[in-house]
Protein backbone atom coordinates (compact mmCIF):
# COMPACT_ATOMS: atom_id res chain seq x y z
CA UNK A 1 0.00 0.00 0.00
CA UNK A 2 1.42 3.43 -1.01
CA UNK A 3 2.03 6.01 1.69
CA UNK A 4 3.46 9.50 2.17
CA UNK A 5 4.85 11.08 -1.01
CA UNK A 6 4.03 7.92 -2.97
CA UNK A 7 0.33 7.92 -2.09
CA UNK A 8 -1.93 8.81 -5.02
CA UNK A 9 -3.74 12.14 -4.71
CA UNK A 10 -7.48 11.94 -4.23
CA UNK A 11 -9.46 13.01 -7.28
CA UNK A 12 -10.41 16.44 -5.95
CA UNK A 13 -6.80 17.19 -4.99
CA UNK A 14 -5.56 16.30 -8.47
CA UNK A 15 -8.14 18.66 -9.97
CA UNK A 16 -6.78 21.50 -7.82
CA UNK A 17 -3.08 20.80 -8.48
CA UNK A 18 -1.14 23.85 -9.64
CA UNK A 19 -0.70 23.95 -13.45
CA UNK A 20 2.80 23.35 -14.81
CA UNK A 21 2.40 25.58 -17.86
CA UNK A 22 0.11 28.27 -19.26
CA UNK A 23 -3.60 27.49 -19.03
CA UNK A 24 -5.58 28.00 -22.24
CA UNK A 25 -9.34 27.96 -21.89
CA UNK A 26 -11.11 26.89 -25.08
CA UNK A 27 -14.83 27.58 -25.22
CA UNK A 28 -16.36 24.58 -26.94
CA UNK A 29 -15.50 20.89 -26.83
CA UNK A 30 -15.79 19.74 -30.42
CA UNK A 31 -13.19 18.09 -32.62
CA UNK A 32 -11.17 21.28 -32.96
CA UNK A 33 -10.62 21.40 -29.19
CA UNK A 34 -9.89 17.66 -29.24
CA UNK A 35 -7.10 18.10 -31.80
CA UNK A 36 -5.83 21.20 -30.01
CA UNK A 37 -5.24 19.01 -26.97
CA UNK A 38 -2.71 16.94 -28.93
CA UNK A 39 -0.70 20.07 -29.70
CA UNK A 40 -1.08 21.38 -26.15
CA UNK A 41 0.50 18.25 -24.68
CA UNK A 42 3.70 18.70 -26.69
CA UNK A 43 3.92 22.42 -25.88
CA UNK A 44 3.37 21.92 -22.15
CA UNK A 45 0.16 23.93 -22.34
CA UNK A 46 -2.70 22.94 -20.06
CA UNK A 47 -5.93 23.01 -22.02
CA UNK A 48 -9.27 23.59 -20.32
CA UNK A 49 -12.50 23.19 -22.29
CA UNK A 50 -16.03 24.43 -21.69
CA UNK A 51 -18.35 21.60 -22.68
CA UNK A 52 -22.10 21.20 -22.74
CA UNK A 53 -21.82 17.52 -21.78
CA UNK A 54 -19.21 14.96 -20.70
CA UNK A 55 -19.58 12.94 -23.90
CA UNK A 56 -18.55 15.74 -26.26
CA UNK A 57 -15.57 15.14 -28.52
CA UNK A 58 -12.88 17.02 -26.56
CA UNK A 59 -14.43 16.27 -23.16
CA UNK A 60 -13.55 12.62 -23.75
CA UNK A 61 -9.80 13.33 -23.87
CA UNK A 62 -9.11 16.60 -22.00
CA UNK A 63 -8.42 16.34 -18.26
CA UNK A 64 -9.76 19.79 -17.31
CA UNK A 65 -13.38 19.85 -18.46
CA UNK A 66 -15.84 22.39 -17.13
CA UNK A 67 -19.52 21.93 -17.86
CA UNK A 68 -21.48 25.04 -18.77
CA UNK A 69 -23.38 27.00 -21.38
CA UNK A 70 -21.35 29.24 -23.73
CA UNK A 71 -24.40 31.52 -23.93
CA UNK A 72 -24.38 32.15 -20.15
CA UNK A 73 -22.06 34.93 -18.99
CA UNK A 74 -21.84 33.55 -15.45
CA UNK A 75 -20.68 30.19 -16.81
CA UNK A 76 -18.11 31.94 -18.99
CA UNK A 77 -16.78 33.99 -16.08
CA UNK A 78 -16.42 30.89 -13.90
CA UNK A 79 -14.73 29.00 -16.72
CA UNK A 80 -12.24 31.81 -17.40
CA UNK A 81 -11.05 32.05 -13.79
CA UNK A 82 -7.42 30.97 -13.64
CA UNK A 83 -6.90 30.90 -17.43
CA UNK A 84 -3.99 32.75 -19.03
CA UNK A 85 -5.95 33.22 -22.25
CA UNK A 86 -9.43 32.39 -23.57
CA UNK A 87 -10.08 31.17 -27.11
CA UNK A 88 -12.80 29.34 -29.05
CA UNK A 89 -13.50 26.27 -31.13
CA UNK A 90 -16.69 27.85 -32.53
CA UNK A 91 -18.14 31.32 -33.17
CA UNK A 92 -21.37 31.01 -31.20
CA UNK A 93 -20.48 32.85 -27.97
CA UNK A 94 -22.56 36.05 -27.84
CA UNK A 95 -20.46 39.05 -28.80
CA UNK A 96 -21.61 41.04 -25.77
CA UNK A 97 -20.37 38.25 -23.46
CA UNK A 98 -16.92 38.36 -25.05
CA UNK A 99 -16.84 42.14 -24.53
CA UNK A 100 -17.78 41.63 -20.87
CA UNK A 101 -14.89 39.19 -20.39
CA UNK A 102 -12.49 41.65 -22.00
CA UNK A 103 -13.82 44.49 -19.85
CA UNK A 104 -13.00 42.37 -16.80
CA UNK A 105 -9.36 42.26 -17.93
CA UNK A 106 -9.36 38.74 -19.32
CA UNK A 107 -7.20 38.11 -22.42
CA UNK A 108 -9.62 36.83 -25.07
CA UNK A 109 -8.11 35.87 -28.45
CA UNK A 110 -9.46 36.63 -30.90
CA UNK A 111 -11.18 39.56 -29.22
CA UNK A 112 -14.76 40.64 -29.77
CA UNK A 113 -13.88 43.40 -32.24
CA UNK A 114 -12.25 40.83 -34.51
CA UNK A 115 -14.48 37.80 -33.91
CA UNK A 116 -17.69 39.67 -34.70
CA UNK A 117 -16.62 39.57 -38.37
CA UNK A 118 -16.76 35.76 -38.27
CA UNK A 119 -20.03 35.79 -36.32
CA UNK A 120 -21.99 38.39 -38.29
CA UNK A 121 -21.87 38.24 -42.09
CA UNK A 122 -23.22 41.76 -42.49
CA UNK A 123 -20.46 43.11 -40.26
CA UNK A 124 -17.94 41.09 -42.27
CA UNK A 125 -19.14 42.33 -45.67
CA UNK A 126 -19.27 45.96 -44.54
CA UNK A 127 -15.76 45.89 -43.10
CA UNK A 128 -14.16 43.97 -45.96
CA UNK A 129 -15.80 46.26 -48.49
CA UNK A 130 -14.50 49.31 -46.61
CA UNK A 131 -11.01 47.78 -46.77
CA UNK A 132 -11.26 47.17 -50.51
CA UNK A 133 -11.02 43.40 -50.09
CA UNK A 134 -12.57 41.65 -53.12
CA UNK A 135 -16.04 40.33 -52.25
CA UNK A 136 -19.17 39.29 -54.17
CA UNK A 137 -21.72 42.04 -54.74
CA UNK A 138 -23.95 42.08 -51.66
CA UNK A 139 -26.73 43.98 -49.91
CA UNK A 140 -28.73 43.77 -46.69
CA UNK A 141 -32.28 42.65 -47.47
CA UNK A 142 -35.36 42.49 -45.25
CA UNK A 143 -38.14 41.91 -47.77
CA UNK A 144 -38.87 40.09 -51.01
CA UNK A 145 -39.00 43.44 -52.78
CA UNK A 146 -35.43 44.13 -51.66
CA UNK A 147 -34.29 40.73 -52.95
CA UNK A 148 -36.03 41.31 -56.28
CA UNK A 149 -34.39 44.73 -56.59
CA UNK A 150 -31.00 43.12 -55.92
CA UNK A 151 -31.70 40.44 -58.55
CA UNK A 152 -32.72 43.09 -61.05
CA UNK A 153 -29.24 44.57 -60.76
CA UNK A 154 -27.17 41.39 -60.36
CA UNK A 155 -29.34 38.64 -61.85
CA UNK A 156 -30.70 35.33 -60.63
CA UNK A 157 -29.77 33.10 -58.90
CA UNK A 158 -29.37 35.15 -55.72
CA UNK A 159 -27.51 33.70 -52.73
CA UNK A 160 -29.23 34.39 -49.42
CA UNK A 161 -27.12 33.89 -46.29
CA UNK A 162 -28.13 33.85 -42.66
CA UNK A 163 -26.50 36.83 -40.98
CA UNK A 164 -25.60 34.68 -37.97
CA UNK A 165 -25.31 30.99 -37.17
CA UNK A 166 -24.65 29.33 -40.52
CA UNK A 167 -22.02 26.59 -41.00
CA UNK A 168 -21.30 23.59 -43.29
CA UNK A 169 -23.73 24.84 -45.91
CA UNK A 170 -26.48 25.48 -43.37
CA UNK A 171 -27.83 29.01 -43.56
CA UNK A 172 -26.99 29.39 -47.25
CA UNK A 173 -29.69 29.27 -49.94
CA UNK A 174 -29.10 29.60 -53.68
CA UNK A 175 -32.43 30.95 -54.90
CA UNK A 176 -33.28 30.58 -58.57
CA UNK A 177 -36.23 32.95 -58.46
CA UNK A 178 -38.45 35.12 -56.27
CA UNK A 179 -40.57 32.17 -55.18
CA UNK A 180 -37.59 30.37 -53.66
CA UNK A 181 -36.37 33.59 -52.05
CA UNK A 182 -39.82 34.13 -50.55
CA UNK A 183 -39.69 30.69 -48.94
CA UNK A 184 -36.40 31.58 -47.22
CA UNK A 185 -37.67 34.95 -46.01
CA UNK A 186 -40.82 33.29 -44.66
CA UNK A 187 -38.68 31.44 -42.09
CA UNK A 188 -37.98 34.76 -40.39
CA UNK A 189 -34.20 34.29 -40.62
CA UNK A 190 -32.24 37.53 -40.92
CA UNK A 191 -30.37 37.29 -44.23
CA UNK A 192 -28.25 39.25 -46.66
CA UNK A 193 -28.16 38.85 -50.43
CA UNK A 194 -25.06 38.09 -52.46
CA UNK A 195 -24.56 37.79 -56.19
CA UNK A 196 -23.91 34.27 -57.40
CA UNK A 197 -20.20 33.95 -58.25
CA UNK A 198 -19.36 31.80 -61.32
CA UNK A 199 -16.15 30.52 -59.76
CA UNK A 200 -13.69 27.99 -61.12
CA UNK A 201 -13.00 26.39 -57.74
CA UNK A 202 -13.02 27.07 -54.01
CA UNK A 203 -9.73 27.74 -52.26
CA UNK A 204 -8.72 28.67 -48.73
CA UNK A 205 -5.82 30.40 -47.05
CA UNK A 206 -4.96 29.76 -43.42
CA UNK A 207 -2.93 32.45 -41.68
CA UNK A 208 -1.86 33.06 -38.10
CA UNK A 209 -1.21 36.35 -36.33
CA UNK A 210 0.12 36.98 -32.84
CA UNK A 211 -0.73 39.91 -30.52
CA UNK A 212 2.55 41.66 -31.30
CA UNK A 213 1.84 41.43 -35.03
CA UNK A 214 3.88 38.50 -36.35
CA UNK A 215 2.04 36.75 -39.16
CA UNK A 216 2.55 33.62 -41.27
CA UNK A 217 0.58 32.07 -44.10
CA UNK A 218 0.15 28.43 -45.03
CA UNK A 219 0.02 27.48 -48.74
CA UNK A 220 -3.20 28.11 -50.64
CA UNK A 221 -5.31 24.93 -50.70
CA UNK A 222 -8.22 23.77 -52.81
CA UNK A 223 -11.33 22.73 -50.88
CA UNK A 224 -13.63 20.27 -52.61
CA UNK A 225 -17.24 20.71 -51.54
CA UNK A 226 -20.25 18.41 -51.82
CA UNK A 227 -23.72 19.45 -50.60
CA UNK A 228 -22.16 22.36 -48.74
CA UNK A 229 -19.71 20.14 -46.85
CA UNK A 230 -15.97 20.02 -47.44
CA UNK A 231 -15.02 16.47 -48.48
CA UNK A 232 -11.38 16.96 -49.54
CA UNK A 233 -8.56 19.45 -49.14
CA UNK A 234 -5.71 19.44 -51.66
CA UNK A 235 -2.46 21.10 -50.58
CA UNK A 236 -1.15 23.05 -52.31
CA UNK A 237 -4.03 24.01 -54.63
CA UNK A 238 -3.20 22.08 -57.82
CA UNK A 239 -1.80 24.13 -60.67
CA UNK A 240 -2.21 27.49 -58.98
CA UNK A 241 -0.11 30.25 -60.51
CA UNK A 242 2.51 31.45 -58.00
CA UNK A 243 1.44 35.08 -58.45
CA UNK A 244 -2.22 34.20 -57.86
CA UNK A 245 -1.24 32.18 -54.78
CA UNK A 246 0.83 35.07 -53.41
CA UNK A 247 -2.07 37.46 -54.00
CA UNK A 248 -4.50 35.18 -52.12
CA UNK A 249 -2.05 34.98 -49.21
CA UNK A 250 -1.66 38.77 -49.21
CA UNK A 251 -5.44 39.16 -49.06
CA UNK A 252 -5.67 36.79 -46.08
CA UNK A 253 -2.81 38.45 -44.18
CA UNK A 254 -4.31 41.88 -44.87
CA UNK A 255 -7.67 40.76 -43.47
CA UNK A 256 -5.95 39.36 -40.36
CA UNK A 257 -4.02 42.58 -39.78
CA UNK A 258 -6.85 45.01 -40.46
CA UNK A 259 -9.39 43.12 -38.36
CA UNK A 260 -6.92 42.70 -35.50
CA UNK A 261 -7.09 38.91 -35.50
CA UNK A 262 -5.03 37.03 -32.92
CA UNK A 263 -4.73 33.31 -33.50
CA UNK A 264 -5.72 31.53 -36.67
CA UNK A 265 -7.79 32.98 -39.48
CA UNK A 266 -9.18 30.80 -42.27
CA UNK A 267 -10.22 32.78 -45.34
CA UNK A 268 -12.43 30.81 -47.72
CA UNK A 269 -12.35 32.18 -51.26
CA UNK A 270 -13.76 31.70 -54.73
CA UNK A 271 -11.12 31.59 -57.45
CA UNK A 272 -12.34 33.06 -60.74
CA UNK A 273 -11.42 32.11 -64.30
CA UNK A 274 -8.70 34.78 -64.45
CA UNK A 275 -7.07 33.43 -61.28
CA UNK A 276 -8.21 36.27 -59.02
CA UNK A 277 -10.10 35.59 -55.80
CA UNK A 278 -13.08 36.95 -53.92
CA UNK A 279 -13.59 36.32 -50.21
CA UNK A 280 -16.49 34.05 -49.30
CA UNK A 281 -16.28 33.31 -45.55
CA UNK A 282 -14.06 33.87 -42.51
CA UNK A 283 -13.35 31.63 -39.51
CA UNK A 284 -11.14 32.73 -36.60
CA UNK A 285 -10.07 29.38 -35.17
CA UNK A 286 -8.57 26.12 -36.41
CA UNK A 287 -10.48 25.10 -39.51
CA UNK A 288 -11.35 22.03 -41.55
CA UNK A 289 -9.27 23.40 -44.43
CA UNK A 290 -6.20 23.15 -42.19
CA UNK A 291 -6.47 19.61 -40.80
CA UNK A 292 -3.91 18.47 -43.37
CA UNK A 293 -1.25 20.42 -41.45
CA UNK A 294 -1.04 17.82 -38.67
CA UNK A 295 1.06 15.55 -40.89
CA UNK A 296 1.57 17.88 -43.84
CA UNK A 297 3.23 20.92 -42.24
CA UNK A 298 6.17 21.54 -39.94
CA UNK A 299 3.73 23.26 -37.59
CA UNK A 300 0.14 22.05 -37.36
CA UNK A 301 -2.64 24.63 -37.33
CA UNK A 302 -3.46 23.57 -33.76
CA UNK A 303 0.08 24.21 -32.49
CA UNK A 304 0.15 27.46 -34.47
CA UNK A 305 -3.08 28.67 -32.89
CA UNK A 306 -1.69 28.02 -29.40
CA UNK A 307 1.58 29.76 -30.25
CA UNK A 308 -0.29 32.75 -31.64
CA UNK A 309 -2.72 33.30 -28.78
CA UNK A 310 0.07 32.88 -26.22
CA UNK A 311 2.17 35.42 -28.18
CA UNK A 312 4.97 32.90 -28.77
CA UNK A 313 7.11 32.98 -31.92
CA UNK A 314 5.11 31.38 -34.72
CA UNK A 315 6.16 28.07 -36.25
CA UNK A 316 7.14 27.27 -39.81
CA UNK A 317 4.20 26.60 -42.18
CA UNK A 318 6.52 24.71 -44.57
CA UNK A 319 5.01 21.55 -46.06
CA UNK A 320 6.54 18.17 -45.20
CA UNK A 321 5.85 16.72 -48.67
CA UNK A 322 5.13 18.11 -52.14
CA UNK A 323 1.48 16.94 -52.01
CA UNK A 324 -0.88 16.48 -49.07
CA UNK A 325 -4.52 15.42 -49.31
CA UNK A 326 -7.00 15.40 -46.43
CA UNK A 327 -10.32 13.60 -46.87
CA UNK A 328 -13.15 13.92 -44.38
CA UNK A 329 -14.76 10.74 -43.07
CA UNK A 330 -18.51 11.27 -43.21
CA UNK A 331 -20.79 8.99 -41.23
CA UNK A 332 -22.76 6.37 -43.12
CA UNK A 333 -25.48 3.91 -42.17
CA UNK A 334 -23.10 1.52 -40.34
CA UNK A 335 -21.75 2.93 -37.05
CA UNK A 336 -19.08 0.24 -36.62
CA UNK A 337 -16.16 2.21 -38.11
CA UNK A 338 -13.56 0.50 -35.93
CA UNK A 339 -14.14 -2.88 -37.54
CA UNK A 340 -12.78 -1.37 -40.74
CA UNK A 341 -9.52 -0.11 -39.26
CA UNK A 342 -7.68 -3.32 -40.10
CA UNK A 343 -8.28 -3.05 -43.83
CA UNK A 344 -7.27 0.62 -44.01
CA UNK A 345 -4.10 0.12 -41.97
CA UNK A 346 -3.06 -2.98 -43.88
CA UNK A 347 -3.93 -1.53 -47.29
CA UNK A 348 -1.92 1.66 -46.77
CA UNK A 349 0.28 1.85 -43.66
CA UNK A 350 1.26 5.43 -44.60
CA UNK A 351 -2.23 6.93 -44.35
CA UNK A 352 -3.05 8.69 -41.07
CA UNK A 353 -6.49 8.32 -39.48
CA UNK A 354 -8.03 10.81 -37.05
CA UNK A 355 -11.36 10.12 -35.36
CA UNK A 356 -13.28 12.73 -33.41
CA UNK A 357 -14.96 10.67 -30.71
CA UNK A 358 -18.38 11.37 -32.19
CA UNK A 359 -21.31 9.02 -32.61
CA UNK A 360 -21.93 8.13 -36.23
CA UNK A 361 -24.76 9.84 -38.06
CA UNK A 362 -25.21 9.86 -41.84
CA UNK A 363 -23.36 12.83 -43.33
CA UNK A 364 -21.73 13.87 -40.03
CA UNK A 365 -17.99 14.58 -39.94
CA UNK A 366 -16.67 11.84 -37.69
CA UNK A 367 -13.00 12.02 -38.63
CA UNK A 368 -10.52 12.58 -41.41
CA UNK A 369 -7.62 10.84 -43.10
CA UNK A 370 -4.43 12.37 -44.48
CA UNK A 371 -2.05 11.07 -47.13
CA UNK A 372 1.21 12.63 -48.28
CA UNK A 373 3.40 12.01 -51.31
CA UNK A 374 4.64 13.41 -54.58
CA UNK A 375 1.92 12.60 -57.12
CA UNK A 376 -1.44 14.33 -56.67
CA UNK A 377 -3.65 11.68 -58.25
CA UNK A 378 -1.95 8.84 -56.37
CA UNK A 379 -2.11 10.64 -53.02
CA UNK A 380 -5.70 11.71 -53.61
CA UNK A 381 -6.76 8.17 -54.46
CA UNK A 382 -5.16 6.83 -51.28
CA UNK A 383 -6.89 9.38 -49.06
CA UNK A 384 -10.25 8.92 -50.78
CA UNK A 385 -10.08 5.13 -50.55
CA UNK A 386 -9.37 5.22 -46.82
CA UNK A 387 -12.09 7.78 -46.05
CA UNK A 388 -14.80 6.05 -48.04
CA UNK A 389 -13.94 2.58 -46.78
CA UNK A 390 -13.94 3.71 -43.14
CA UNK A 391 -17.34 5.33 -43.61
CA UNK A 392 -19.07 2.68 -45.73
CA UNK A 393 -16.94 -0.45 -46.13
CA UNK A 394 -17.01 0.10 -49.89
CA UNK A 395 -14.09 0.38 -52.31
CA UNK A 396 -13.49 3.38 -54.56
Amino acid sequence: MASGADAPLPRDARDLAAPLGPVVGMVGAGQLARMTQQAAIALGVELRVLANARDESAARVVADVRLGDHRDLADLRAFAKGCDVITFDHEHVPTEHIRALEAAGLPVRPGADALVHAQDKLAMRRRLSDLGVPCPAWAPVDSLAAVEAFAEEHGWPVVLKAVRGGYDGKGVWVCADAEEAGEVLATGTAVLAEAFVPFEREVAVLVARSPHGQGVSYPVVETVQRDGICVEVLAPAPGIDPEHAANAQRVALTVARELGVTGLLAVEMFQLADGSVVVNELAMRPHNSGHWTIEGSRTSQFEQHLRAILDLPLGSPEMTAPVVVMANVLGGSDPDVFSRYEHVMAHDPRVKVHFYGKRVRPGRKIGHVTAVGTDLEEVRARARHAAVYLATGEYV
